[in-house]
């Protein structure tokens, strides 16, 4: 994790979940962290089984050049990684732990830029984690992301968080197109070996 961004919330998110695998969702407090909220999103799982935008900040939505609010989170990747990012969404929410995202960003005229994004769970009352708060950031600026529009990230790889910057770092997963392994291998296999994973690599 290098962009501020997606640090700062993460710290923030690992201080309101105390000793909880994930925090309440009514406990996050927009007024306690003002300078991020253009940054942030929040998804929900919905009733169709899908993972859409309950909030995206302003900043996110002027990278697509759209309101993102209702839009299916994956509708914002390339077309071969619809289902993966999907699942890999669920599994976020399923299994309680953070996920970090690197992906390349492409514009509606090819320019590119790279972005950090991380996915937090929350839970709801009745404990289930439903929602996930999340954050999209440039990793470094880039003066045309003002002007021209977003037309698709393209996921580069993706990594399970530790709660604690104290614990082991999570390993890499495998790029892009094979990001939850093949479709002969459920999800909930790939996460529990990414956990077992966590446990033997060392902090980088």
């Amino acid at each position: 994790m290098r962009v501020q961004t997606t640090i700062e919330i993460f710290d923030y998110w690992n201080r309101i979940r105390g000793a909880a695998d994930a925090p309440l969702k009514s406990q996050v407090e927009p007024s306690a962290v003002p300078h991020l909220l253009q940054s942030l999103f929040i998804l929900e799982r919905r009733e169709g089984g899908d993972i859409g935008f309950r909030l995206a900040g302003t900043r996110i939505c002027d990278l697509f050049g759209r309101d993102l609010r209702g839009e299916r989170f994956s509708s914002l990747w390339a077309n071969s990684q619809l289902a993966d990012i999907e699942r890999t969404a669920m599994g976020v929410m399923d299994h309680a732990m953070p996920a970090l995202f690197n992906a390349t960003g492409y514009s509606t005229v090819g320019h590119q830029a790279s972005f950090e994004i991380i996915m937090m769970p929350l839970r709801s009352p009745d404990g289930a984690c439903d929602r996930l708060l999340g954050a999209i950031a440039p990793a470094a600026a880039a003066s045309w992301l003002e002007i021209v529009p977003l037309e698709f990230l393209a996921l580069d790889r993706s990594r399970l968080l530790p709660g604690k910057f104290d614990k082991p770092a999570p390993a890499k997963l495998r790029p892009t197109n094979r990001i939850v392994a093949g479709k002969s291998i459920h999800f909930g296999q790939v996460m529990r070996r990414m956990v077992s994973q966590l446990l033997s690599v060392e902090v980088r």
